[in-house]
């Protein structure tokens, strides 16, 4: 079972369509990377992910945290992302690092094909 941690509480508000959340939780000069399927999102600022963010347009899709860790300054998160409350459309791991309370670095690797643990996580 996952741990409530900073990253898994940012996925909660991005969830949520809390987007003002979700960015309160970054810092203003974030360095993200973002992996997807279709290609890759970088960026340097909160303002550059919070637009990505909003640029999906509406969705019905949640981050369901199966595993989680924490070392320090790192969190790590690896998860399932579901659709209308019921398929899985692939799974993603992440990390970010936390500076005084806010996230500071911020990588997602996301695949639609390739599933670390079984239906029975």
């Amino acid at each position: 079972m996952a741990t409530p941690n900073h990253l898994t509480r940012y996925y909660a508000d991005v969830d949520a369509g809390d987007i003002d959340a979700a960015q309160a939780r970054l810092h203003p000069e974030v360095t993200f990377a973002i992996h997807l399927p279709a290609g890759s999102r970088r960026g340097t600022t909160s303002e550059e992910m919070v637009r990505y963010l909003r640029d999906r347009g509406p969705v019905d899709r949640a981050h369901r945290p199966l595993r989680t860790g924490v070392d320090d300054d790192l969190e790590f998160v690896y998860g399932a992302v579901v659709e209308d409350g019921v398929t899985t459309t692939g799974h993603f791991l992440a990390a970010v690092r936390v500076v005084d309370g806010l996230i500071t670095r911020y990588q997602v690797s996301f695949d639609v094909e390739l599933a670390l643990l079984g239906v029975d996580a």
